[in-house]
């Protein structure tokens, strides 16, 4: 049985996803905190809205890892709702700053994948979580494109 290959639901979140949250949300420790900068930030308090759309889609990314790992839609959706919020604050001028340094929706979005990877479903769970996560997406994907109209 120890040679047995693992399974996808016994694989831990690829390095990629670890790598991608750490370099978006907290690569870079505050001395003497234990506040993490990432891109989002850095890229906000210059670019302000362009941090953010950055990291709304490259977070689309942890869905794939999420949906691999067998992470039901619910929780899809709540990783959707985080990713928004982060969009629609951080956008903000220098309040959007400040809250970018405390909501990282990447890290939030990763924890969750840990947490329900693999979480076992009912077909009627599955289906009813399919429409709330179409619905979530939706309204992420709409907020991105209201964010890159107003930036662009």
């Amino acid at each position: 049985m120890a040679d047995r290959p693992p399974t996808s639901m016994q694989r831990k979140t690829p390095h990629w996803a670890e790598a991608l949250v750490r370099l978006l949300d907290d690569g870079i420790r505050i001395p003497g905190t234990k506040i993490g900068l990432g891109l989002d930030a850095i890229i906000g308090f210059f670019l302000p809205g362009v941090g953010d759309t950055l990291t709304a889609v490259s977070g689309l990314s942890l869905f794939y890892a999420a949906y691999k790992q067998g992470v039901p839609a619910r929780v899809l959706a709540r990783m959707a709702l985080n990713m928004a919020i982060d969009l629609g604050i951080g956008i903000v001028p220098v309040v959007g700053d400040g809250f970018d340094l405390l909501w990282k929706s990447n890290r939030k979005n990763l924890d969750l994948i840990e947490r329900h990877r693999g979480a076992p479903e009912t077909p009627e769970q599955r289906r009813r979580d399919m429409w709330i996560l179409g619905l979530a997406l939706f309204g992420l994907l709409v907020a991105i494109a209201g964010v890159l109209v107003v930036l662009f």
